[in-house]
């Protein structure tokens, strides 16, 4: 049995790509990651908590190499591409290196739709949803032209209904599922698998900001089937899973991780 799962689960020789990595889900996963046998190249806005990431993921034994980039600047993003095909350039594949892209980094400005500034639009637009598109443009048809790939784009519950005082985020939330759609079509052909994974609502720094409102996080928590709210660590075997050989015919989906919130 532990052979047969390694064969079905190990990520060994594969390099993931994992941004907004420095707290919550996407270091959730960026370690789980690491834990099924892949190299880490994680990125995210502000350097010292990314070093600090790194460091806890190198603790545990995963070759991990932080690169930090603001990804609601394009030039950001150009440069995150071109560090991370340099860091990997000696693996010999052929290719810029990254098997796995985790499209995690996000920003949310929690203001009525009426007060949201064009800028506060552009901004909340630029990280949740240019930048993926932008680092799947880069990596998805070379890990096409390499025959294997995964693409992981993280969407909200406002990709299927709306929430007060998100108005941005849901629009860019939202198109990330149609973007995943795309990403498949074009790609899936040739061996790279996309897919949305849709958090419940999380505990983490992101979501703060709603925890502080006195009720929120019980009321969202009694939502749920199995009556609490998600940590960052329930997502780490759906990652493995999409990341992996057993995922090998799952693409384009939309998939919940919920406790059961979306099913109400």
């Amino acid at each position: 049995m532990p052979a047969y799962l390694e064969t079905l689960f190990s990520l060994t020789g594969r390099t993931a790509l994992v941004t907004g990595a420095s707290s919550g889900i996407g270091h959730a996963i960026a370690e789980a990651l690491g834990r099924a046998g892949a190299r880490l190249l994680i990125t995210a806005r502000r350097p010292a908590p990314l070093t600090r990431a790194a460091g806890r993921l190198t603790a545990l034994g995963i070759p991990t190499t932080a690169i930090p980039a603001d990804l609601a600047d394009p030039a950001a993003i150009d440069e995150l591409c071109r560090r991370a095909t340099e860091t990997t350039a000696g693996d010999g594949d052929g290719g810029g290196g990254v098997d796995i892209l985790v499209n995690n980094a996000a920003n949310n400005i929690r203001l009525p739709l009426d007060d949201l500034t064009t800028g506060d639009y552009e901004r909340t637009l630029a990280v949740n949803l240019t930048a993926p598109y932008l680092l799947s443009r880069f990596f998805g048809p070379r890990m096409a032209e390499r025959g294997w790939g995964r693409i992981i784009n993280i969407g909200s519950q406002q990709s299927l209904r709306a929430f007060g005082d998100s108005g941005a985020y849901g629009i860019a939330k939202t198109a990330v599922t149609g973007l995943t759609r795309s990403q498949a079509e074009a790609w899936s052909p040739r061996g790279v698998c996309v897919n949305t994974l849709i958090p419940g609502f999380t505990l983490t720094p992101l979501t703060r900001p709603a925890q502080a409102i006195p009720g929120r996080v019980e009321a969202l928590a009694a939502r749920t089937m199995n009556r609490r709210n998600a940590v960052p660590g329930d997502y780490a075997g759906i990652a493995v899973l999409l990341a992996s050989p057993a995922g090998a015919h799952i693409t384009g989906q939309a998939i919940c991780v919920d406790g059961g919130f979306s099913v109400h």
